[in-house]
């Protein structure tokens, strides 16, 4: 949430490529749950006075599934999937030396089969640092944005208006409707604070705050250990708080090279699901 060091922190806090002050470029494949993929890439180019400008695609897959009925619980024979689509722009300025803004519009679909929807979303975002190298706090709003509703051929059905009537027509053609819905709202708000222990060691700890739309409220933490700004290892928990939560400890680290004016990192981060098991991400990014 308070975050500036990567462009990827802008999908929790836009207000991050306000203070990004570089140009930065990465891509990130998480294998989640149940053989479900997620991959992201985010470009960020800082323009100067301008500000930052940041285009992101997320595509998540679920893979192909076995299509099954009640009279063919095994399989018909037929496959189908899963699949999100965002494609994000965004925008960030240095406001102050403490103070950063930025803003996200986001393409949101989902197809189901072959039944879809696509909504429109809007993050924004700041960050506020009360001295140099000192405390900063963070706050955005995620996912403000439009309704949808799904549609497809999945919908089309056969209609019978009266069963008990004989000879009537069985076969009439019919639409079933679904709801609008909107995506989940999330307001976050987080706290952050390097310790420069000496030269060499800084040791930053962060807690996030979540209220979102569709659940209840809970408590991220986080802690990184930097090492000559080339070796960190992280470790956090996720959704403090939060009754029945099936996530919980995360872990990971990365490395640093900076050479012939870039730098180049490689990280790698594992969740715990609980009962459902770990995730892996990997990221690999280069700035400038």
């Amino acid at each position: 949430m308070t975050s500036s060091a990567e462009a990827v922190a802008a999908f929790y806090n836009p207000g991050a490529l306000g203070a990004l002050g570089k140009s930065d470029f990465q891509f990130t494949y998480n294998q989640w749950l149940a053989g479900i993929t997620v991959s992201n890439a985010i470009a960020a180019v800082h323009i100067g006075t301008i500000g930052t400008v940041a285009l992101a695609v997320t595509n998540l897959s679920s893979g192909d599934i076995p299509v099954t009925t009640v009279e063919q619980p095994l399989g018909t024979g037929e496959q189908f999937n899963v699949s999100d689509l965002l494609i994000g722009l965004g925008w960030g300025m240095a406001v102050t030396d403490r103070f950063s803004f930025g803003i996200q519009v986001n393409y949101v679909s989902e197809r189901i089969w072959h039944s879809s929807v696509a909504v429109l979303g809007v993050n924004i975002g700041t960050i506020y640092q009360l001295s140099p190298d000192g405390l900063r706090i963070g706050a955005s709003l995620i996912n403000f944005g439009t309704k949808g509703r799904f549609d497809g051929t999945d919908l089309r059905v056969s209609y019978n208006e009266d069963p008990t009537r004989y000879g009537a027509n069985s076969t009439l053609p019919a639409t079933l409707n679904t709801d609008y819905f909107t995506l989940p709202i999330v307001f976050r708000v987080g706290l952050g604070y390097p310790f420069v222990l000496d030269g060499a060691n800084t040791l930053t700890l962060a807690v996030d705050a979540l209220h979102p739309s569709d659940e209840a409220e809970s408590v991220d933490l986080g802690a990184e250990w930097a090492f000559q700004r080339v070796l960190f290892l992280r470790v956090g928990y996720q959704s403090l708080f939060l009754k029945d939560s099936e996530v919980g400890l995360t872990a990971g680290g990365g490395v640093q090279w900076d050479g012939l004016g870039y730098d180049l990192r490689l990280d790698y981060a594992w969740a715990s699901f609980g009962r459902l098991g770990g995730v892996q991400r990997v990221t690999l990014a280069f700035a400038f």
